[in-house]
C-alpha cells in the first residue's frame, strides 16, 4: 500500500516543474507510506511521478518505486497489491523476463510490456496505478475494478496533475481551490460525490474497473474494462489466478443449484482470503462479530500455524451500538489474539480535525469514527494489514431495507404506476400538504417517485431526497440542481441495456457497485485506515466472487424473508450459527446520541456559521427545523446534521483554509 502522485506537462504546455515539487506532493502522503519516497522525471522533464511507500510484499530497496522497465522505457508508480503476482511472474520467466526483485510492481510493468492496455485485465487484486511509456509518450492510469483504491486527477493550465489523494493534486501551484456546487446536490443524497465528481470543482476521481491514456499531444481517452454485469466476454481471472477470457463460473445454470452455489461460493471465498494473506508484514482481521468479520477470522484460522490477530471497537455508555459480545465469542471460539478499544464521545470529537484532513472530501458515513479507531489500535500493536467485511451485505443483499425496498416496488410502485398519471397528480397534491405538515418527507418522497415515475431505488442510504432538497436548497438551485436523481436514472437504463431481463434487486445491487460501495464504504476504509499507516483488504470483493454472485437469482438471496440467505447457507459450520442467524445490527457509530448531547452546541455553531452558509445556498430556516427537531427528540435528524457538519467542517477546512 502506497501513495502516489504525479505531473505530466503535455501538448504545447511551456509549464516546468522540478524535483521539489513532487517531494512536495508526495509528502502529503506520508501516512500512506512512512517507509520510503522517491521521484521520477522523464528525460524530457514533461513527466514527474512521486511516490510513498507502506512496505508489504519484498521489503528490501529492491521493491523501491518508482520502479522501471529493464530498458528504462516504463515507469510506474502502484498503490495496492496483485494478488496473483507470482501466477504471472511464472508467466514471464518461462518468456524470458528476468527479475530484480520480488515485488509485484515489477509483474504489472510485464504485464504492461506483452499486453499493452489489455494489462488490466491480467491484475488480480486492488490497484490505482501509473505508468509512463516513453517509446509511446503516454501516461496511463488504471484504478481496480470494485474501485477499493482511490485515484484523482486535474487538468489545469497544460498540466496533467494525480494522486492517491487530492491533498497531493493541491500542492500544484496550478491548482486553485474551488467549491464544486455541481456535486452538492449529489452529496446531500449520497453522503459522497459519485465518480468522476468531486466536491473540489475540477478535481475528478477516476471511476473503478476503468483506465485513461494520456497523449503527448493532447490526446485523451478513458475507457471502462469491467462491469460487474458484463455484456458479451468480459476476461477475468480463473481460481487459482490465471487469467482467461472468462469466468467459467458464469457458464450454464449452476447458480440456480443451492447446492452447487454453496460450493462455489465457499471455494470462492477460501481462495479469497488466502491470496489476501500475501504479506511479509503482520496481518489480522477487523472483527465485528458479524458474518463478514467472522467468516474472515474463520478462514484465516484454518490457513494459519499461530492465532490470528483480531481487533474490535466499542463504544462507551452506549451499549446498544456494541457488538463486541459476539466478536469476544469468536475470538475465544477461533483462538485469536484480541484487541479492542473503547472510544467515547471526547475521543471521537479530538478526532474530527483530523477526520476532515484525511478524507479530503466530505464522506459523511459515521462509520469513519471508530474505523479509524480500530486501525490505530492495529498498528498499535504492530500490525499492517488487515482484512474487513465490506461488500458482503451489497452482494448478497444483507439489508432488511433491500427487502422493504422490493416489497414496496412489487406491491405498491409497480401497481400504482398502471394508474393514469391524471388520477395520480391529484393524489399527489392531496397527500402532500398532510405529510409536509407532519414533516414526513421521505414517505412524501416515495408518492413523489411513484407519481412521476422516478426510479425507486437510488441507493442504500439516500439523506435527502428529492423532497428534503427542495426545502433545503435556496429556489434556484433546488430548481436546476438535480444530479441525484439524473445519476440514478443512468444506472438502471445502463444495466437494463446490459441485461434487459434483471430484476429489480439485481438492479438495486448495480447500483450499490456504481456508487454507494466504491466511493462510500471503500473509501471510507481507505482513508481512515491509511491515516494510521494500515492496509485494509477486502475478500468479499474479490471480483471473481462479485462475477459470480451477481448471477445468483433474488430467491436464493431472499428466502422467506430471510436477507443473505445463500451466504448464510455457505458459511453454516464455518461460524457458530448464533452469529449466522443473529438479527443484523451493522456497525455503526453514535453520532445521532452524541450530536443530541455532548456535540449539540459545536455542530449547531459550526453549520450555523460556516463561511458556506453566507452564499446562500440553502434555506436556514428548514436547517432550524432540522437541529430543532434534534435537539427535542422530536425527530431523529442525526444523519442529516451530520452530513451537513461534514461538510461545513469540510468547506471552512479546505476551501476557507481555516484550522477546525
Amino acid at each position: 500500500m502506497c501513495g502516489i502522485c504525479g505531473v505530466f506537462n503535455y501538448g504545447n504546455s511551456a509549464q516546468t516543474f522540478d524535483e521539489a515539487l513532487l517531494i512536495k506532493m508526495s509528502d502529503t502522503l506520508i501516512h500512506r507510506g512512512p517507509d520510503d519516497a522517491g521521484t521520477f522525471i522523464s528525460p524530457d522533464q514533461r513527466v514527474g511521478f512521486g511516490f510513498r511507500r507502506l512496505s508489504i510484499v519484498d521489503l528490501s530497496p529492491t521493491g523501491h518505486q518508482p520502479m522501471f522497465s529493464q530498458d528504462g522505457s516504463i515507469a510506474i508508480v502502484f498503490n495496492g497489491e496483485i494478488y496473483n503476482h507470482q501466477v504471472l511472474r511464472k508467466e514471464f520467466e518461462q518468456k524470458g523476463y528476468r527479475y530484480r526483485s520480488r515485488s509485484d510492481t515489477e509483474s504489472i510493468i510485464n504485464t504492461y510490456q506483452e499486453y499493452a492496455l489489455d494489462f488490466v485485465h491480467k491484475l488480480l487484486g486492488m490497484f490505482a496505478l501509473a505508468i509512463w511509456d516513453e517509446k509511446k509518450q503516454q501516461l496511463v492510469l488504471a484504478r481496480d475494478r470494485i474501485g477499493i483504491k482511490p485515484l484523482y486527477y486535474t487538468f489545469s493550465s497544460g498540466n496533467f496533475i494525480f494522486g492517491s489523494e487530492i491533498k497531493a493534486i493541491l500542492q500544484h501551484p496550478s491548482v486553485r481551490t474551488e467549491f464544486n456546487k455541481d456535486a452538492l446536490d449529489a452529496y446531500l443524497t449520497f453522503l459522497v460525490s459519485p465518480a468522476p465528481l468531486t466536491m473540489f470543482k475540477d478535481i475528478h476521481k477516476l471511476e473503478p474497473g476503468h483506465w485513461m491514456v494520456i497523449k503527448n499531444d493532447g490526446e485523451i481517452r478513458k475507457e471502462q474494462y469491467w462491469d460487474p454485469v458484463p455484456t458479451g466476454r468480459q476476461p477475468s481471472i480463473d481460481v487459482d489466478g490465471t487469467p482467461i477470457s472468462r469466468s467459467k463460473l458464469l457458464e450454464g445454470d449452476s447458480s440456480k443449484d443451492e447446492q452447487s452455489c454453496i460450493s462455489t461460493i465457499r471455494t470462492l471465498l477460501k481462495q479469497s482470503v488466502k491470496d489476501r494473506m500475501m504479506s511479509d508484514v503482520p496481518f489480522g482481521v477487523f472483527l465485528s462479530g458479524g458474518i463478514d468479520s467472522s467468516t474472515n477470522v474463520a478462514l484465516m484460522a484454518e490457513l494459519m500455524d499461530r492465532p490470528v490477530d483480531t481487533f474490535s471497537v466499542g463504544f462507551r455508555d452506549l451499549e446498544r451500538y456494541n457488538e463486541l459480545g459476539y466478536a469476544r465469542q469468536i475470538a475465544r471460539e477461533f483462538k485469536t489474539n484480541h484487541h479492542e478499544v473503547i472510544i467515547d464521545h471526547k475521543m471521537a470529537f479530538d478526532f474530527l480535525p483530523k477526520l476532515i484532513y484525511h478524507q479530503d472530501e466530505p464522506i459523511a458515513d459515521p462509520v469513519c469514527i471508530p474505523l479509524y479507531f480500530v486501525s490505530k489500535l492495529a498498528r498499535d500493536n504492530g500490525t499492517i494489514v488487515i482484512q474487513v467485511g465490506e461488500g458482503s451485505d451489497e452482494q448478497f443483499a444483507g439489508y432488511p431495507a433491500y427487502l422493504r425496498e422490493l416489497r414496496f416496488y412489487e406491491w405498491l410502485w409497480k401497481p400504482y404506476g398502471i394508474v393514469p398519471s391524471f388520477v395520480r397528480s391529484p393524489l399527489f397534491r392531496l397527500a402532500s400538504g398532510p405529510l409536509k405538515s407532519k414533516q414526513k418527507l421521505l414517505q412524501l418522497d416515495y408518492i413523489r417517485k411513484a407519481t412521476e415515475r422516478d426510479e425507486l431505488f437510488w441507493g442504500g442510504v439516500n439523506i435527502f431526497t428529492e423532497t428534503h432538497k427542495k426545502m433545503l436548497l435556496n429556489r434556484d438551485l433546488s430548481s436546476r440542481s438535480h444530479s441525484a436523481q439524473l445519476l440514478a436514472q443512468n444506472w438502471h437504463k445502463t444495466i437494463l441495456e446490459r441485461d434487459a431481463r434483471a430484476d429489480y434487486l439485481k438492479r438495486m445491487i448495480y447500483l450499490e457497485f456504481k456508487n454507494r460501495l466504491p466511493e462510500l464504504l471503500l473509501m471510507r476504509v481507505d482513508k481512515v485506515s491509511m491515516a494510521t499507516s494500515v492496509e485494509a483488504r477486502v475478500p468479499f470483493l474479490d471480483h471473481r466472487l462479485v462475477e459470480y454472485s451477481m448471477t445468483i437469482p433474488k430467491q436464493m438471496k431472499f428466502r422467506k424473508g430471510e436477507p443473505k440467505y445463500i451466504l448464510k447457507k455457505a458459511v453454516e459450520g464455518i461460524i457458530p450459527n448464533n452469529i449466522i442467524y443473529r438479527k443484523k445490527q451493522g456497525f455503526a457509530a453514535p453520532v445521532n446520541e452524541w450530536l443530541r448531547s455532548e456535540w449539540f452546541s459545536f455542530a449547531e455553531s459550526r453549520i450555523r456559521n460556516t463561511r458556506l452558509m453566507q452564499r446562500n445556498l440553502f434555506r436556514t430556516e428548514f436547517i432550524d427545523t432540522l437541529i430543532q427537531n434534534h435537539r427535542t427528540g422530536k425527530r431523529d435528524e442525526g444523519m442529516p446534521l451530520w452530513a451537513l457538519l461534514n461538510l461545513a467542517l469540510w468547506y471552512d477546512r479546505w476551501i476557507e483554509r481555516k484550522e477546525i
